[in-house]
């Protein structure tokens, strides 16, 4: 089976029927429904990692205990909902004649899916719409995310299905920002409180509809802070977007006057003569930062830099910076031979496993398809996590 989301107001007998219709697929061994079920269903997830689905094969899914009630908690989680009792009271809440919550859910849709004049409608209805926030129930940290509609043209944190750029994400963004939208208003989510512009420099879907960097510019245009927001992780939207590997929004950023005042900002945008000057003074977690930024991003002359002043090549990222990995493995599945050889002559283990797939840098290659980097690390005697174990 292929479960697609189905319209926002739809009834609870909709949602039930997905779930009738995936207990069966279940005992029928459909491979959808047991991927969705495999990634959905807290049972088969990492205790630890609550997203990352437990290594199983497929057979023990497929003959395990599931019943109707476990097919309908893996429904809600797949529509993001902490369970179906919470997914039943949005239900109830969306079909309310004349609800706000209707209301607001109807203006997500047009702002993921571009269209502005269902949009604009809206809000000449609703003014307050640009101000109301999201009152899902979720299985995220912390579970009610309080998005904006804002939040929702950056496609991150909001629920899975519905991370989406429309090609003019720029036209929905900028009707909103013109509608009195907050431009800095914090959601809460991944832990933390987050900005519009932290969410977009660290999201892949507004990066490959291209329009991720007009998207900052706009954002800035409407007096976003180009520096610290919210809490977390991810409160520096330079840090941030050089931290998920966005060097263009980085760049775009840095030009509007972000700060490069610490070595993990001018590693990451290559600035070599401004690492060299910041190195003397930085400290120890910083220059830990920078090599792993640097790494990722394929600076290898910064590199070089910094394991010459005695930075350990075999250390785990830090936290914020993939910190599951290596400077080996991100430099690896990016495809930065330059940086991977540099690293493995400069005493760079082959051996050490990530901390999350329990991958060695060989296991990222092949999995990356990065042939070449592949055929080098084998050359060094580099194995996978299995025949490691052989």
């Amino acid at each position: 089976m292929s479960l697609k989301p189905l319209p926002f107001c739809s009834g609870l007998e909709q949602y039930q029927k997905q779930a009738e219709e995936l207990l069966e697929a279940h005992r029928a061994g459909d491979p959808d429904a047991i991927r969705a079920i495999h990634e959905k269903h807290p049972r088969f997830l990492d205790s630890k990692i609550p997203w990352l689905p437990n290594n199983l094969p497929d057979s023990e899914i497929r003959n395990s205990a599931f019943d109707l009630a476990d097919a309908q908690l893996t429904i809600a989680r797949w529509y993001d909902f902490r369970d179906w009792l919470a997914l039943q009271e949005y239900v109830e809440a969306v079909t309310r004649e004349n609800s706000p919550v209707a209301k607001f859910e109807m203006a997500v849709e047009a702002v993921i899916s571009g269209d502005v004049g269902t949009l604009a409608s809206l809000l000449r209805e609703n003014p307050e719409l640009v101000r109301t926030r999201s009152t899902r129930i979720t299985h995220f940290d912390p579970p009610v995310h309080r998005a904006t509609l804002l939040h929702y043209v950056a496609a991150n944190g909001v629920e899975g299905y519905r991370q989406k750029t429309p090609q003019n994400a720029v036209e929905v963004a900028t009707m909103l920002l013109q509608a009195g939208a907050e431009v800095d208003s914090v959601a809460d989510l991944y832990g933390g409180q987050c900005t519009t512009m932290a969410l977009l420099v660290s999201s892949c879907h507004p990066a490959q509809a291209g329009v991720q960097v007009a998207l900052t510019e706009a954002l800035l245009d409407f007096g976003a802070a180009i520096e610290e927001r919210g809490s977390g992780k991810w409160v520096s939207p330079l840090m941030t977007a050089l931290a998920f590997g966005y060097q263009s929004a980085a760049e775009a950023l840095a030009k509007r006057g972000a700060r490069v005042d610490n070595i993990g900002a001018a590693a990451g945008l290559g600035r070599l003569a401004e690492a060299r000057q910041l190195l003397a003074t930085a400290d120890r977690e910083s220059r830990h930062r920078a090599l792993a930024i640097a790494a990722q991003h394929g600076h290898a002359d910064i590199v070089r830099l910094l394991l010459d002043a005695g930075e350990d090549p075999n250390r785990h990222n830090p936290d914020g910076n993939h910190s599951h990995s290596t400077p080996l493995h991100q430099a690896v599945i990016a495809g930065h031979d330059a940086v991977v050889r540099l690293l493995v002559e400069r005493g760079a283990r082959l051996d050490i496993k990530d901390t999350i797939y329990q991958a060695t840098p060989l296991g990222w290659a092949i999995y990356g398809r990065q042939s070449e980097i592949e055929k080098h690390l084998r050359a060094h005697g580099a194995k996978t996590a299995g025949e490691l174990e052989q």
